[in-house]
């Protein structure tokens, strides 16, 4: 018997919230990669770690979120702790992965399709091993080509995003790319969970139990108070707001001292009324 499957159970509510989670997750990432070309090589992994942590947390509350209107109409939900938040390592590590590569080899061909696919299959390793911790009384099923549209979007948009946090400079450009990462992963999701039907096992389990929002959300507010400090830390910092990099500066250092003016040349004059020759500078 066929599940009937709700993914907005709260109307636009989830998928708004959603995609202001993975914007906020997709800006910060990328002002800190953005932030570890201005600073000396040993700061360099603190903020693409940063970046990557901030990225991996965004995507991983949006997904999450969305769940919260996520229900089946004929059973109740629960969500394995451990296969919830393992999804959540997954997608820093991935994203990590892909961030560091652009970060130290740049937006070479090659770095950016490696990196790109490592963090899209990431971000799509986060989504179907979330959804692997879901309890109810029946199987998940999946639509094999639409999960692999899914997995195309993912690549797709960490590829561009990885572009745009190296190549992108000023804050409204990145604020428009962080937009459009947005949107990107909010897609993904809802098209692995178009690729969604359930099975039901058996006679149908009475609804009861708590709402998905009540087993969702105190798992969701470490990752998302982590969002928000970070969100501060990038706030105070001017550098990523304004200037130059520091490649690009002048700076207060040293300068070239000008070229000494050329020695004259020593030349010889005949003398006045046949004497000797003699040396004169001119």
């Amino acid at each position: 018997m066929q599940g009937t499957v709700d993914g907005f159970s709260y109307g636009l509510v989830t998928p708004v919230v959603a995609y202001v989670m993975a914007c906020l997750g997709g800006a910060l990432g990328l002002r800190c990669a953005t932030r570890s070309l201005l600073v000396k090589r040993s700061w360099k992994p603190g903020w693409l770690a940063l970046g990557a942590t901030a990225t991996g947390s965004g995507i991983w509350c949006m997904h999450f979120i969305a769940m919260i209107g996520f229900s089946v109409a004929e059973t109740p939900l629960h969500y394995d702790r451990r296969i919830t938040f393992a999804s959540l390592g997954v997608a820093i590590v991935m994203v990590g992965i892909g961030i560091f590569i652009v970060g130290y080899r740049g937006t070479t061909p090659m770095a950016l399709v490696t990196g790109g696919t490592i963090t899209g299959l990431g971000v799509a390793s986060m989504h179907y091993l979330g959804m692997a911790g879901v309890r109810l009384h029946g199987r998940l099923e999946y639509d094999t080509a639409t999960v692999a549209v899914s997995v195309v979007i993912a690549v797709v948009a960490a590829t561009g995003a990885l572009w745009a946090a190296i190549s992108l400079r000023g804050f409204l450009p990145a604020l428009g790319a962080s937009l459009v990462m947005g949107l990107a992963m909010s897609g993904m999701h809802y098209t692995g969970m178009a690729a969604l039907s359930v099975r039901l096992h058996g006679p149908v389990s009475p609804p009861g139990g708590d709402s998905p929002a009540a087993l969702l959300a105190p798992m969701l507010i470490g990752p998302v108070i982590f969002l928000f400090v970070a969100g501060v830390v990038v706030m105070f910092d001017p550098l990523l707001l304004m200037g130059t990099p520091e490649w690009q500066s002048p700076g207060p250092g040293p300068r070239t001292p000008p070229a000494p003016p050329p020695v004259p040349r020593a030349r010889t004059v005949p003398p006045p009324r046949g004497g000797p020759p003699y040396r004169r500078d001119w």
